[in-house]
């Protein structure tokens, strides 16, 4: 009885390395082939955005109502 559950326990984590390394490989696949063959690791392709910043004061430091009133 122990040897299928043994079998079981040993195809579970052959599937988990099996996912675990794809998903690396697609996240990391173009450095791990730029460092197979010897080249320096590829220009992160960065889109640069424009960002508008508002000024004024965050809303936590403005006075609430009734305390508007008392002073």
């Amino acid at each position: 009885m122990i040897a299928p559950l043994g079998t079981l326990v040993f195809l579970g984590l052959l599937w988990l390395l099996t996912v675990g390394g794809a998903a690396v490989v697609e996240g990391n696949g173009a450095k791990i082939m730029a460092a197979l063959k010897g080249r320096s690791r590829p220009a992160p392709n960065i889109a640069q955005t424009r960002i508008r910043v508002r000024a004024g004061a965050p809303a936590s430091t403005r006075a609430m109502p009734p305390l508007r009133a008392a002073a």
